[in-house]
């Protein structure tokens, strides 16, 4: 069915048809809408998801294909090209809209793309890093013609197989699976150069919200990045389907972010750098009132910035902490020993020994659990089996918790209560 303005291919007004066709569409998807989702079989529910991508991609390349054909609207209004009027009229983000106007443009030159995109099988997000490799790949003075078709038709293919992300990555590799023997070498040269350019735009940046929290943003190479969110992962997954097998909801991402204090916070210090023959060490001063108070407060490290007494003794467990307690005038009256993290041996012990979390309502896995010190550091407390039992995250930091207290059951397990 064609929408052109000269030839009349319905014997009748094109501009009926046209309107007639779309209040088609929109009379069905009136008649969706007011059907509730909830009495919908399953198998309706995934047709419907199914046949909805589909159509998502044909509308796309519907308006695409106008736009592409958009000119008189950019004469009319006076705009540079339809993305102006697109902007005024639909309250499209210039961003957006030029970009719409250059895939219009893109899907023009590949006719693979084109014809994917409407038959629905290629996504416009799919088509818009299609267009975008194959521009790239027109380029490379190193590609013929002949390249650039058969690199079309391969990331056409694998459109149906990945997603948009995979298909990009599919893209800069396209030429080095068309023809290894050509191309390897300069694959291996672009991969080179990203990695060089990953390590020059790798930073790490930090702001303090002034409310107990930092804001970290930084950027790393993709390869680091994957790394990280695959050990996040491993530490969240399982404690989102803990938490959902109980009837809790876990917001996933409070998960990755509470799976990275764990990563930092169980660092083994012993491989850190060491400055002026020291391994890097953190100090923690306070006062003996404060000290002895569960509401107290200590200057973390040697600029002042605040943490509570209780979260002092909670890093104590897991850090390399040097506790300098403080007398009334300042002095340093303790210089106390090192609070070292426990042992691996130790680890493997408690493990042995406790299974997991010793919290009473809690079954996490010994694999996500800390060494807590029941007496602490301030208090003369060691690090020796006797003296510690495993805690997950959670229940750690509830443990150092001022506004709770606990019991020591007959069978060792933790029993919280609420303070009043």
């Amino acid at each position: 069915m064609s929408l052109g303005r000269d030839i009349d291919h319905w014997g009748t007004n094109p501009g009926d048809a046209i309107d007639a066709a779309l209040q088609a569409i929109e009379t069905a998807l009136h008649d969706l809408l007011a059907s509730d989702p909830a009495y919908w079989r399953t198998g309706q529910k995934k047709d419907l998801l199914e046949r909805l991508e589909k159509l998502q991609a044909q509308q796309a390349a519907l308006r695409l294909r106008v736009l592409a054909a958009a000119g008189d609207i950019a004469e009319e209004t006076g705009a540079k090209d339809a993305s102006g009027w697109l902007r005024t009229e639909l309250l499209v983000d210039k961003g957006m809209a030029r970009s719409q106007i250059k895939l219009a443009a893109g899907l023009a030159k590949y006719d693979l793309v084109a014809a994917g995109l409407a038959e629905g099988v290629v996504s416009e997000e799919k088509a818009r890093v299609i267009t975008k490799a194959l521009d790239a790949i027109e380029t490379d003075p190193a590609a013929s013609a002949e390249d650039l078709i058969l690199a079309e038709k391969l990331l056409v293919d694998y459109a149906s197989q990945l997603t948009a992300n995979e298909l990009k990555i599919a893209g800069r590799r396209a030429l080095a699976e068309i023809d290894p023997a050509r191309f390897e070498a300069a694959e291996a040269k672009a991969l080179q150069r990203e990695e060089e350019h990953a390590q020059r735009r790798t930073f790490f940046s930090s702001r303090d919200n002034g409310d107990g929290t930092i804001d970290i943003h930084a950027r790393v190479s993709r390869a680091v990045g994957m790394r990280l969110r695959t050990m996040l992962d491993s530490l969240a997954q399982p404690r989102k389907l803990s938490a959902e097998n109980k009837g809790r909801k876990a917001p996933y991402d409070r998960l990755l972010g509470q799976a990275f204090a764990r990563v930092i916070e169980t660092y083994d210090v012993d491989l850190l750098p060491r400055h002026g023959g020291h391994a890097t060490t953190m100090f923690i001063t306070m006062s003996v009132e404060d000290l002895r108070k569960d509401l107290g407060t200590a200057a973390l490290g040697f600029d002042g910035e605040k943490i509570t007494a209780a979260e002092a003794r909670r890093l104590a467990c897991n850090a390399d902490l040097v506790p300098a307690v403080l007398g009334a005038n300042s002095e340093v009256l303790d210089l106390g020993r090192t609070a070292r993290l426990a042992h691996p041996i130790q680890h493997r012990a408690l493990r042995l020994r406790d299974q997991g979390c010793q919290a009473e309502d809690c079954d996490a896995p010994a694999a996500w659990t800390e060494a807590h010190h029941l007496r602490p550091w301030s208090e003369g407390g060691r690090t020796n089996m006797a003296n510690m039992v495993l805690l997950c995250p959670s229940d750690h930091r509830r443990i150092h918790d001022a506004g709770s207290g606990y019991e020591r059951l007959p069978d060792g397990r933790i029993r919280f209560t609420r303070r009043t």
